[in-house]
């Protein structure tokens, strides 16, 4: 399935002949908005102009995605039809990771179809009831997000379906009930999503097309590269060398001419969120609002007041350097190209924080689904490297000074007040600094029994409490952390082997630890080895 072949009849499939418990329990269980994270302190008028801005961009860029230039290589054909049916009633978007409307390359190609067959356009979203470890945090990021999507859907005249169920349980029912003549979906490289995929293309009706466009990167993953790559320096450049042909500017959505014949049936956003199976103790937070109104808010307030300070302060986790926009780029509320977009304009003003923040919003997010895209084992020691395997199976039964529970892990109950305090902000917070994220991971290899256990611990607790886990970047720092990928060998050591090695020395060399520690409140507390 990787190489499905970009179709040479593109054309031709133009055209036809061719949550949370209670609202007030809610608001009990939120946090105060951190010091450490970007505020989007923008009056609603300042935003409501910038909002007005971008999308004037759309619209000088065509009058629609008809009159645009779409790159055929942002799509992969699954499916053997290539031909919509001539007597179909309309096209579909099974929206999953991308949950926006405008600066949505996936959505503009499904507007695309429905346009050139003058056909209703519709949006699906397939709610599961539970996803990985996530938590009742995420979910309600989610469906609250979603629930705007829907809203700015209406006001275009595209109706948006809430489904219960993963795509491959629900979609292909729905595409024959409603004589549906094309899928148009985003794309993920996780195990999971990929699998809802091969189920959609196992049961959808053979003479209806499945397309899937990747809407997440700038260089869409599979012409980044075709295999799996062994670093950033391996990939930079195949990346930068075609940020001309992909980081263009996008077309707007527009209000749909063809109405749909059916009208979706009403949602209720509450009880889509109440009825996950999920942790309802870990709640919404305050400084990070979904939608994405809400993320230009921040990248705004990145641009104004943060950006000139990235390149020299983001490693910093007293100082408010981030652009803390991971939420917004996790659930696809805001397009990374459209933020890059935003960010180039400071390149002649703040060179050297532009410079480094592309870095990391395209080359190192792109890594990331490069390594879960082409790796079947991106989230286990069968992952890593020979070397890295060799090393941590050579020091697997290395004594280790300290041994802890994931019980103690969550809650922050280690001898190091340092690495409590960053459990403390990812609990509290939902996100924790990313120099931080290194540390914290390590010492879990460091403070558990095996590898794998150091391993199953990171992913869980990231994925539990982070808004942005359960992401490639998630899934490749914690092997980055624990695993040694895209890294290389270090100097040997107990416990760790050639893997490379932090510690809280190296720490208090780089910033102020008494005071990252005095804000979150963490506590070193005596160690009782366990009998």
């Amino acid at each position: 399935m990787l190489h499905i072949p970009l179709v040479n009849q593109f054309n031709t499939v133009l055209k036809r002949y061719s949550v949370f418990i209670m609202a007030s329990a809610s608001k009990k269980r939120k946090t105060s908005i951190p010091m450490a994270l970007g505020k989007s302190n923008e009056s609603t008028s300042t935003i409501e102009e910038f909002l007005k801005k971008l999308q004037k961009k759309r619209e000088e860029t065509a009058e629609s995605i008809l009159n645009f230039d779409f790159n055929k290589k942002r799509i992969r054909i699954i499916s053997q039809e290539q031909i919509i049916p001539d007597d179909c009633d309309g096209v579909v978007y099974w929206m999953s990771r991308d949950s926006r409307v405008q600066d949505n390359w996936a959505f503009l190609f499904a507007q695309k179809l429905a346009l050139k067959n003058e056909v209703p356009l519709h949006v699906c979203f397939c709610l599961i009831s539970k996803y990985l470890d996530a938590s009742l945090r995420q979910f309600h990021f989610l469906v609250k997000g979603l629930e705007k999507v829907a809203a700015e859907c209406k006001k275009l005249n595209i109706q948006f379906h809430l489904l219960e169920g993963s795509g491959a349980e629900v979609l292909p029912q729905w595409v024959v009930d409603h004589n549906i003549g094309a899928v148009v979906c985003d794309f993920n490289p996780l195990r999971v999503p990929m699998g809802w995929l091969d189920g959609v293309k196992g049961k959808l009706r053979k003479d209806v097309p499945l397309i899937q466009v990747d809407t997440h990167n700038v260089v869409p993953c599979w012409v980044a590269s075709d295999k799996q790559e062994y670093s950033a320096r391996t990939i930079r450049n195949k990346i930068n060398s075609k940020l001309d042909e992909f980081l263009t500017e996008f077309p707007p959505v527009i209000k749909h001419p063809y109405s749909s014949k059916f009208e979706a049936e009403p949602i209720d956003w509450h009880e889509a969120i109440e009825t996950r199976e999920a942790d309802k103790s870990v709640g919404p937070v305050d400084w990070a609002k979904p939608g994405y109104d809400e993320a230009v808010k921040m990248m705004k307030s990145f641009l104004d007041k943060r950006l000139n300070i990235y390149a020299s302060k983001r490693n910093d986790p007293t100082q408010d350097a981030l652009s803390n926009l991971s939420p917004w780029f996790h659930f696809g509320q805001i397009s990374v190209q459209r933020v890059a977009l935003c960010v180039q304009e400071y390149k002649s003003k703040f060179t050297e924080s532009v410079n480094a923040f592309l870095e990391e919003a395209i080359v190192r997010r792109e890594l990331a689904d490069n390594f879960c895209f082409y790796c079947e084992h991106y989230d286990s020691v069968k992952g890593a490297s020979a070397w890295a395997q060799k090393t941590l199976d050579d020091h697997r039964k290395d004594k280790r000074t300290h041994i802890y529970t994931l019980e103690k892990l969550s809650k922050g109950e280690t001898h190091d007040d340092l690495w409590n305090s960053a459990q403390l902000q990812l609990v509290k917070e939902g996100k924790m600094h990313g120099f931080l994220r290194m540390y914290w991971c390590k010492k879990i290899l460091e403070w558990t029994p095996t590898p794998e256990d150091a391993l199953k611990y990171g992913i869980y607790l990231n994925d539990h409490y982070s808004i942005d886990g359960r992401d490639p970047s998630g899934f490749v720092g914690c092997m980055w952390s624990i695993c040694g990928i895209h890294d290389q060998g270090w100097a040997e050591r107990a416990v760790f082997g050639k893997i490379r090695y932090m510690n809280y020395d190296g720490c208090k060399r780089k910033f102020d630890i008494k005071a990252f520690i005095a804000r979150y409140g963490g506590k070193v507390h005596k160690y009782v080895p366990k009998k």
